[in-house]
């Protein structure tokens, strides 16, 4: 399996066991690893047999200022920003992530915030054979989970899973 880590994160892909399948045509990621994980696919030639996208980062509902704001208070701390932002990634559970720390760069952060999901190119990836999953925790911190949920659930096959959060834990 080829796995992508979220931002600020490394090595967290044993956190989504019960998620992902052990084999060499699988792709998965997390987060701002789902965007890296979906583009690395797209323009695979290679065969892939199915693409898991946990917590896909889903930003392309947000106002500029939003993405702006977050810009900025990276900038001003990019310490205590990545701490609040592991914590509510972690949330509603209290597991500790600083075993998974890899405080990220401004141009990651960046990255993740403007990506938009293509739907066109979503379907390209699903024309080839590829089935898509994405899990999407129904009290997630970090993204409009709802949001997500509408846009990828007519298009892949999406899990809403209750009470949980970004990781995907109670």
């Amino acid at each position: 399996m080829v796995y992508f880590n979220g931002f600020s994160l490394h090595n967290e892909e044993e956190l989504f066991k019960e998620f992902v399948v052990e084999s060499d045509l699988c792709v998965a990621g997390f987060s701002y690893g789902s965007q890296q994980a979906f583009e690395y696919v797209y323009s695979s030639r290679e065969r892939i047999d199915r693409l898991i996208l946990l917590s896909p980062a889903f930003f392309q509902t947000q106002k500029t200022s939003f993405i702006r704001t977050q810009l900025r208070y990276f900038e001003a701390g990019k310490e205590a920003y990545v701490k609040q932002f592991l914590a509510n990634v972690a949330y509603p559970s209290n597991l500790d992530l600083s075993n998974y720390l890899k405080v990220g760069t401004k141009e990651e952060l960046e990255a993740l915030l403007t990506y938009t999901w293509d739907k066109q190119k979503i379907q390209e990836v699903l024309d080839r054979g590829t089935t898509i999953e994405v899990f999407l925790g129904k009290d997630d911190k970090i993204i409009d989970a709802q949001a997500a949920f509408d846009f990828f659930a007519s298009l892949t096959t999406t899990y809403f899973i209750k009470s949980v959060g970004h990781l995907l834990r109670g």
